[in-house]
């Protein structure tokens, strides 16, 4: 064999730099950590994403407006409640609650009941938490209600507060009946008196909340009630009861609890369809003091009262 016609150049090893070394041990490491860093965020931004798109996977975000949102209406009829966005994190799904007291519509009122901001949050598993309300918000309109069908209040006591009260003053005021009223005899009662029935109350639940269901209340499928007289709408507003109560579901029940509903309850009231009581927060107090000399009302409780101030005297 033949050495070859050449020989390899000798190689050696560069003189130790303590500088150039440092530098690229930090360049190392703040590349590692870049890289790192970018990897988690990567990472955290899909799981967050990723969780948002299952907390709100197929109907749950409209589901939650329609059976949470209004369970809370159900629950709380002294108060008007408006829905804003849905929000979602990676354990739960939140809608945003707009709180009011309902007041006698018109002019100036009286108290301190302020609005305010809260909401509905179900966990991952579609488990409410907290709901809002609940307890130490009660209102003039909940001690209405919760009187329904026990005899206090009565006819011959009412009519002493009708006549100290000025005749013009609006009133939101809870009439009672002697006998529960099917929809079309509560339109007929309506009419005769001018009345506006904004929530029917559909329960026989004395010293307790009553289910209470506004004329508005409707899933979203059914859309808005048509316009019409305000005493034309008791049939609209069994029709919306009715098709909530139809939408509901075994698996409701634990969130239907949570807001002191539940589904045995709700299916009986909307079967039956019977009116006990009605709000009406557009009454006078003289469409009032007539409107109580009917044989077919136990009493008219007033709630609130308000001064139209723009009204001809």
């Amino acid at each position: 064999m033949t050495e070859p016609d050449f020989e390899p150049e000798g190689f050696e090893l560069p003189d130790f730099d303590p500088k150039r070394t440092r530098r690229a041990v930090r360049r190392g490491v703040v590349r590692t950590a870049l890289v790192t860093l970018s990897a988690l965020l990567v990472v955290a931004l899909t799981a967050t994403v990723g969780s948002a798109w299952i907390q709100k996977r197929g109907d749950r975000e409209r589901r939650m407006r329609d059976v949470l949102g209004t369970a809370m209406q159900v629950a709380n009829p002294e108060y008007r409640i408006g829905f804003g966005e849905t929000g979602a994190s990676p354990l739960s799904l939140s809608l945003e609650a707009r709180i009011s007291p309902v007041r006698a519509v018109g002019g100036f009122s009286a108290g301190s009941f302020t609005s305010k901001r809260d909401q509905i949050t179900q966990d991952f598993f579609g488990r409410v938490r907290t709901p809002p309300l609940g307890q130490g918000n009660t209102t003039p309109l909940t001690y209405a209600l919760i009187n329904v069908r026990t005899g206090n209040q009565p006819k011959a006591d009412m009519r002493k507060v009708l006549a100290r009260l000025p005749q013009d003053m609006n009133a939101l005021a809870v009439v009672e009946f002697t006998e529960p009223m099917t929809s079309a005899q509560l339109v007929s009662f309506a009419r005769r008196h001018d009345g506006c029935p904004n929530s029917v109350v559909y329960e026989e639940r004395p010293r307790s909340t009553p289910i209470t269901w506004e004329s508005t209340m409707r899933p979203s499928r059914m859309g808005l009630p048509k316009s019409g007289m305000c005493y034309d709408s008791p049939p609209e507003t069994l029709e919306g009861f009715r098709a909530w109560v139809g939408m509901l579901r075994e698996h409701d029940e634990p969130n239907l609890r949570r807001f002191g509903l539940d589904l045995a309850r709700l299916r009986k009231a909307a079967g039956e369809g019977r009116a006990y009581a009605y709000v009406d927060s557009l009454a006078t107090i003289s469409s009032l003091r007539e409107l109580i000399k009917d044989p077919r009302v136990a009493t008219v409780r007033v709630a609130d009262v308000a001064f139209d101030l723009e009204r001809p005297r």
